[in-house]
């Protein structure tokens, strides 16, 4: 199968896989995360198709929605592109990618890397900051049934990948505990760029968000 029948029949999957998927995690937010790797990608030298692939499905199963499930995620992307008859390397690519890819893996060190990995994993932290971020943030939060903030809880930067992964903290908690540091954990230039505009963004709405806390008008 080329490359652009591929991607075609992956989009079809994803589209209809994720219908009905929590607002954080839908379609809507791979499709945000595939054009924010193609961009990315302009400046990079890697392979598209493995790119591109890995955007598509990088939330295809993910693990906080299958009970904690850090496998299936992969496995189902490898699964789907093996019924297509897509190349093995591809598949395997695509997979690492997947499996290496979010904030929780960081945890366990850096055990894989490639330059497709640091494009679709910028792609996808981008998506995790900014204005698209923090609703995406709150959205998960309601979710879960989370406090928006509580001032008697403070954030823990000193968490366990266990600790994280069971986190119950109030959703404000999370910015400091992920959002906000994912600017430093860009992998390229353009990613770095784009990061620190949303980063900014970030750290207005927390002044606004204390000031109409506290009454500061």
């Amino acid at each position: 199968m080329n490359a652009d029948l591929l991607i075609t029949s992956t989009v079809k999957f994803v589209k209809e896989t994720l219908a009905g998927a929590e607002s954080g995690h839908d379609w809507w937010h791979i499709l945000r995360v595939w054009n924010n790797a193609k961009l990315i990608a302009q400046t990079e030298d890697v392979n598209m198709t493995i790119v591109e692939l890995a955007a598509l499905l990088h939330d295809i199963a993910d693990s906080k929605f299958n009970n904690g499930d850090e496998e299936i995620g992969p496995r189902t992307a490898s699964n789907f592109l093996r019924g297509l008859g897509a190349d093995e390397v591809i598949i395997e690519q695509v997979a690492l990618i997947i499996k290496h890819l979010s904030f929780k893996a960081s945890f366990d060190g850096q055990t894989y890397f490639s330059a497709e990995l640091a494009v679709v994993q910028d792609a996808d932290r981008l998506d995790a900051i900014g204005a698209i971020g923090i609703a995406r943030a709150f959205t998960y939060g309601g979710y879960k049934n989370r406090e928006i903030y509580n001032p008697n809880i403070k954030p823990d930067l000193n968490l366990t990948k266990e600790a994280y992964k069971n986190n119950t903290a109030p959703t404000i908690n999370h910015f400091y505990e992920k959002l906000l540091l994912l600017k430093d954990k860009m992998n390229t230039t353009t990613g770095k760029e784009l990061a620190q505009k949303r980063h900014d963004f970030m750290e207005l709405y927390l002044q606004q968000f204390y000031n109409e806390w506290d009454g500061i008008l």
